[in-house]
């Protein structure tokens, strides 16, 4: 019975990590989905002051990544250059960048 109870602690304990990691998997995709949007959307022509409405429309995400990185994130988007944006790939630099953090 002791030896039962163990195992499954010990099971337990460390499937605590592998979640933790899924959860920030998840994040991390919908930070960078959002990032791609926001870029799909100057690339649209769409004006920056309308971005929050813009992306209400199309949001895979909950609405406070929406709220809380629409500020920070679209005025760097909004001051690169069109073309610059189309050569770049800021959904998967967001993804990597947001792995890496601890």
């Amino acid at each position: 019975m002791m030896l039962r109870f163990s195992l499954v602690a010990v099971l337990a304990l460390t499937a605590v990590p592998a979640v933790a990691q899924t959860e920030k998997e998840v994040s991390c995709g919908h930070q960078a989905d959002l990032t791609a949007a926001v870029v799909q959307a100057r690339l649209d022509g769409v004006a920056e002051r309308d971005v929050p409405e813009e992306l209400a429309k199309i949001a895979t995400w909950p609405e406070n990544y929406t709220a809380v990185m629409v500020p920070v994130i679209a005025p760097y988007i909004y001051e690169q250059k069109r073309r610059d944006l189309r050569k770049s790939d800021l959904r998967s630099t967001t993804y990597a960048q947001c792995m890496s953090l601890n």
